[in-house]
């Protein structure tokens, strides 16, 4: 019997398939010679025989059915229960996918819903704690420029203060950077990576060729990955190069870091790699590392444009 891909037939007739799916159970024929409609007006012409049917039942909801026939004569008496076997497998299969599906855009919203709250914070330190004291850095160089000669020791202590303040100030700044990179917001990934590279402590050779307007789960993904590469290498390579590369190709943007450093970065003894690589994964991307002892580190990442979040 030949049948169509993507071919539609009623469910509603008198057929094995709608059987099974007006009952949820296994159904078998064994004869067409008075079965109506057009599945078994189909079977008669294609000379089928018999035929078993079984549901196939996820986690408790109808999903679909699996249907057997034979041209040949009675197909055996333990197709139904061979078939409710297969049946249960692929019933298992489809579940595990879409639990894996599930868990995949699960952790992409987290991880956005995470973003989202770090970027408020930032804005909240800048438009806030930042911008206090700013301008009570103003107002003490006021007081200090207005003090007379003879209070030079109010003024150098003044001044011991104000030096206090810009490094809190400074260290403010820090804080808001790393809790959410304020830059990618307001000049997306390729001046944000610029910036790391001004920042860091080895020499860093950048090739940017990314689109515009990129997803901000995949800026902030990538950006995180080239900080933390970079500050490895810094930390423990001793590297005194470091290369990185960031491209948008075929929907995705593929990002590697490498530097001529010691080599023997393992991503699960807490180098800050298997953050990453969950970071990555929980969008839909992947994470790799090569890091041979002696031959340097190599990171390389590959992020989807399109949103794995349903």
């Amino acid at each position: 019997m030949d049948v169509s891909v993507g071919a539609r037939y009623p469910l509603q007739d008198d057929n094995v398939l709608g059987v099974v799916f007006r009952t949820g159970r296994v159904a078998r024929r064994d004869s067409f010679e008075d079965a109506t409609g057009a599945v078994a007006e189909m079977a008669r012409r294609g000379g089928v025989r018999s035929a078993v049917g079984a549901p196939v039942t996820v986690e408790g909801r109808p999903w679909g059915a699996i249907a057997v026939w034979s041209k040949r004569g009675l197909l055996p008496g333990d197709t139904e229960q061979r078939l409710v076997d297969f049946t249960d497998l692929v019933a298992t299969a489809i579940a595990n996918t879409e639990s894996r599906a599930q868990l995949t855009a699960s952790r992409a919203r987290l991880v956005a819903t995470a973003d989202a709250t770090r970027r408020q914070i930032e804005r909240d330190l800048h438009d806030g704690a930042q911008q206090r004291l700013i301008s009570l850095s103003f107002e003490l160089r006021g007081v200090q420029d207005a003090l007379p000669p003879e209070l030079d020791g109010h003024r150098a202590a003044l001044a011991q203060a104000l030096d206090g303040l810009t490094n809190a100030l400074d260290e403010l700044r820090e804080i808001a950077q790393g809790i959410h990179p304020a830059i990618l917001t307001q000049g997306g990934l390729g001046p944000a990576l610029k910036t790391l590279a001004h920042r860091s402590a080895i020499p860093v050779e950048l090739d940017v060729r990314t689109e515009d307007g990129l997803p901000e789960r995949v800026e902030v993904a990538a950006y995180y990955v080239v900080s933390e590469a970079l500050a490895n290498a810094a930390k423990h390579a001793r590297a005194s190069i470091v290369h990185v590369a960031a491209r948008t190709q075929d929907r995705m943007l593929n990002v590697s870091v490498r530097d001529d450093g010691l080599g023997g970065a393992d991503p699960d003894r807490g180098s800050g790699l298997l953050g990453l690589k969950d970071r990555a994964e929980a969008i839909g991307g992947s994470l790799s590392v090569e890091s041979a002892r002696g031959a340097g580190t190599s990171l390389y990442v590959e992020l989807p444009l399109d949103d794995v979040r349903q």
